[in-house]
């Protein structure tokens, strides 16, 4: 098991998480987003793929004129 990069003591295990940014035109949340996560201090890492994907829903959701997006990531991958 990987330890965390962070705390250095917790277990890294596979988990999901909701990922928040501030864009110049809306707040973006984008919940069940895949990662892995310390069961001790709650530091989260996701792998290059996830990150590519993150990018390119923040490029969709600044072209989008809301000011609140929530996008589910499983839906969306």
């Amino acid at each position: 098991m990987m330890k965390c990069f962070s705390c250095k003591s917790g277990g890294m295990e596979e988990s999901v998480t909701t990922y928040t940014t501030v864009l110049k035109n809306c707040v973006l949340i984008i919940k069940n987003v895949p990662c892995v996560e310390c069961k001790q201090c709650g530091e989260v890492l996701f792998n290059t793929e996830v990150l590519e994907k993150i990018d390119e829903i923040i490029l969709m959701a600044e072209k989008m004129a809301s000011e609140v997006s929530i996008i589910d990531y499983s839906k969306v991958a």
